[in-house]
């Protein structure tokens, strides 16, 4: 059974938002429902720091042993950060797609399109949970 936090958004594409500690600035990764579907990862290709994204550009890959998927930019908005640590241990989206898992730190364009992603409940219902 996949873990879906109530604090968080969530896409049809099974990418999360989660508010990061600077205001109008989130974390994004693929929920633990989508690491759960695509098996072990092995590889995660992130954009670079300073790039900006609309709604629903593909912003990287996720390659797991059996599939390569692209990454889908929830929100509109500009990368602050991106999480290096998955260059080395990409397995990290597996274990912890919540925490050590995420992919990209995003500074919104206009926060308040957070509030119409699907809450856990919405999603909860897409994956059949």
């Amino acid at each position: 059974m996949s873990d879906t936090p109530q604090e968080l958004r969530y896409t049809e594409d099974h990418e999360y938002v989660k508010p990061a500690e600077e205001p109008d600035t989130v974390y994004i990764g693929i929920t633990d429902y989508a690491q759960g579907e695509l098996g072990d990862i092995v590889y995660v290709e992130l954009p670079a720091v300073g790039t900006s994204y609309g709604k629903r550009d593909v912003f990287g890959t996720i390659e797991a042993v059996k599939a390569v998927s692209e990454l889908f930019s929830p929100l509109a908005g500009e990368i602050v950060a991106v999480n290096d640590r998955l260059d080395k241990e990409p397995q990290l989206v597996n274990s912890s797609p919540y925490g050590d898992g995420w992919m990209v730190k995003m500074r919104l364009a206009d926060p308040s399109e957070r509030d119409a992603l699907m809450d856990a409940a919405s999603y909860g219902a897409l994956i059949g949970k």
